[in-house]
């Protein structure tokens, strides 16, 4: 009897999120808004983050493969497959009542509670790759960084948040830093604009879908990923279909070149971690702070592609605009950590 205790104690687990236990974690220290493991989640993802863009640049590019569709159906598959591997296993459960001898998935009932969540995970997928080909990239970025307005006003809506009037004066830093650095292309473009708006609106839902299915369902961070990935990718298998994505990844030349199957592969695994450490951050902490956490990856990301990568001309008032983007998220994070 002792043995089998003291094995099933000594059981290899992977850290989750566990809406019943959030108010008795740990907080980063004394005074601290932000749990241990909410800092965590937070650099784990701007990591994650940042690997796969760069990763992305440097090796997928190179094979000009046709359809990015098909790389995110790839990357749903392999997160699906990771998950269920890991839960036969016993490595994992996707929520918290499971006992360490279950190998049980979810219910029906379940499914059906998360798919608002699939839903709108498939309406901020289709929005944001439209958007990226509305307007150019400066206008892009700068649209983009006005997400966060949109965020904090779901979760308003939905869960009723409010906010500190120091952490809205570290957004609108944000927001003016993002038209600063733009200001040099301020072309206007109605499509444009209103997809990437579209896009900012459903990825505000998005991430706020994800904090308040996260606190009802009982489900952990990979019970939400299980749930999504179940749900959502006969839907994109189907549209990839009538779209023709896979006659042309058929097609592909390289598909079986074992250097393309090696850049998939990672390619998968480093989103598996990354969708991960979206689930976990935006359960722990908001989705305000999962967006906040995005505007410091973009900057990282801008930082380190322009070493490895170049290829960016010099412009003052860009560089202005990311540091003050910097400076208020930075903000943002000191009130977030000091519970200002």
């Amino acid at each position: 009897m002792s043995s089998s205790s003291s094995s099933s104690s000594d059981r290899i687990s992977l850290p989750v999120s566990d809406p019943q236990q959030k108010g008795t974690e740990q907080r980063l220290f004394k005074g601290s808004t932000m749990t241990s493991r909410g800092a965590y989640a937070a650099v784990s993802y701007m990591s994650c983050a940042v690997m796969l863009v760069l990763f992305n640049k440097a090796a997928l590019s190179s094979y000009s493969f046709p359809s990015a569709n098909v790389i995110t159906l790839f990357q749903m598959i392999c997160s699906c497959s990771f998950l269920f591997v890991l839960r036969r296993w016993k490595l994992i459960s996707f929520s918290s009542g499971d006992a360490d001898n279950s190998t049980r998935f979810v219910s029906l009932q379940t499914l059906i509670h998360t798919s608002p969540l699939a839903l709108t995970y498939l309406l901020y997928m289709l929005a944001t790759m439209e958007s990226v080909r509305g307007v150019n990239v400066p206008m892009y970025t700068t649209l983009r960084r006005t997400t966060v307005v949109f965020t904090m006003f779901v979760e308003f809506i939905l869960v009723g948040q409010k906010y500190s009037r120091s952490v809205i004066g570290s957004v609108l830093l944000i927001v003016f830093g993002a038209f600063v650095a733009g200001s040099r292309d301020l072309s206007f473009d109605a499509y444009g604009y209103s997809i990437v708006f579209l896009s900012n609106i459903t990825t505000a839902i998005y991430l706020a879908t994800i904090s308040r299915i996260g606190k009802t369902s009982g489900l952990n961070s990979f019970g939400l990923m299980w749930c999504n990935g179940i749900l959502c990718g006969p839907v994109l298998l189907f549209w990839t279909f009538i779209r023709g994505d896979l006659r042309m990844t058929i097609e592909f030349p390289y598909l079986f070149a074992p250097g393309f199957l090696i850049v998939l592969l990672l390619s998968c695994m480093l989103a598996f971690l990354l969708n991960y450490s979206i689930f976990l951050n935006t359960t722990l902490n908001s989705a305000v702070t999962q967006t906040i956490c995005g505007n410091l990856k973009d900057l990282f990301t801008i930082s380190l592609g322009w070493i490895f990568f170049g290829g960016l001309p010099f412009d003052l008032l860009n560089v202005i605009g990311q540091l003050l983007g910097f400076i208020g998220s930075g903000l943002y994070a000191y009130f977030k950590l000091f519970g200002k």
